[in-house]
Order: C-alpha cells, then structure tokens, then sequence
C-alpha cells in the first residue's frame, strides 16, 4: 500500500486495492509491478472527497434577495452589523459630490457652497433630494431679494427724477417771478 501510494502520487488513504485479488498484489514488489496492476484496475487511486458548497451558494443567493435575514436571524446589535460611521460617511460623501458638482457647473457660487458645506457637516441634510430642496430655496430667495432691490433701485431713481424736476420747476418759477 505504501509503495502503491508512491507510485500513484497520493497518501496511503486514497489507494484501493482490490480485495479479490489479494494474492497478485501481495507478490507485487516492486514500483514496475505496482504501475501493471495499476494499469489492469487492481490498484485505483480513489477520487478525492468532495466538500459540496452548492447548499452555501444557494443560501447566499437567497440572503443576497433579503432571505433568512429576520430578527430571529440576528445576533449582532444594528451598529455592528452595519455602523452607524459606515451610514455617515456615505451620506456626507454622496452631499459632498453633490456640492462639487453644483459648484463646478456654477449652479451654487463658492459662498453658497462653503455654507451648505459647513451645514452638510454638521447633519443639517437627511437626503440628497433634501439638500437639492434646500438649494433651490436659497437660489428662489435670492433671486427675490435681487428683484426687489432692483425695484427699490428703479424707484429710488425715479423719485431722485422727480424731484431733480420738480427742483428745476421751482427754479424756473422763481426766476420767471422776477
């Protein structure tokens, strides 16, 4: 058997021999002999012994759909299965790209961005589509407070018209008068 093992390349545990035929391989003593009743069938080198995954895979397909994930299934707290840190920095990161991005297409001037940056950081924003609310705000009262300076302004210069008129008005009078 362990010459056998030799000649097959395997341990002593993979080689079969075969049991009718005791008397042939028990004569057998050399390395020449052992390669001849192997070649016949009388000395096999057994298959090596399979350890399936097949039932793991399966169930780590379902996993992945969300089975056998209920609360029996669960022995770590929701902090150690998935860190709150974890949760943190992918939101931050994800309303970080967003703010580069508006800057950079200038949707948002670099005030603005350093602003929201500064709130983004301190959790002021659940969710992108919160943050992208919030922006257009800003840019809606903006927009509002540049009108009515413009109104302000425009009026402002009329009245200045008027009474610039209303002064030479006053002058031509005085100097008709006399």
């Amino acid at each position: 058997k362990r010459l056998a093992a030799s000649v097959l390349k395997c341990g002593k545990r993979k080689v079969w021999l075969d049991p009718s035929e005791m008397t042939n391989i028990g004569l057998a003593n050399s390395r020449q002999n052992i390669r001849k009743l192997a070649k016949d069938g009388l000395v096999i080198k057994k298959p090596p012994i399979m350890h399936s995954r097949a039932r793991v895979l399966a169930r780590n397909e379902a996993k992945s759909k969300g089975r056998h994930t209920g609360v029996g299934k669960r022995k770590g707290t929701a902090n150690a299965r998935l860190p709150f840190k974890v949760i943190w920095m992918r939101r931050t990161r994800v309303l970080r790209r967003m703010l580069v991005k508006y800057r950079e297409t200038k949707k948002i001037d670099k005030h603005s961005y350093h602003e929201l940056y500064l709130q983004a950081k301190g959790n002021s924003f659940k969710t992108k589509r919160h943050l992208m609310e919030n922006i257009h705000r800003l840019k809606a009262e903006k927009n509002k407070e540049q009108q009515l300076k413009e109104l302000a302004a425009s009026r402002k210069a009329r009245a200045q018209a008027l009474r610039t008129k209303k002064a030479e008005k006053a002058a031509a009078k005085l100097a008709g008068g006399k």
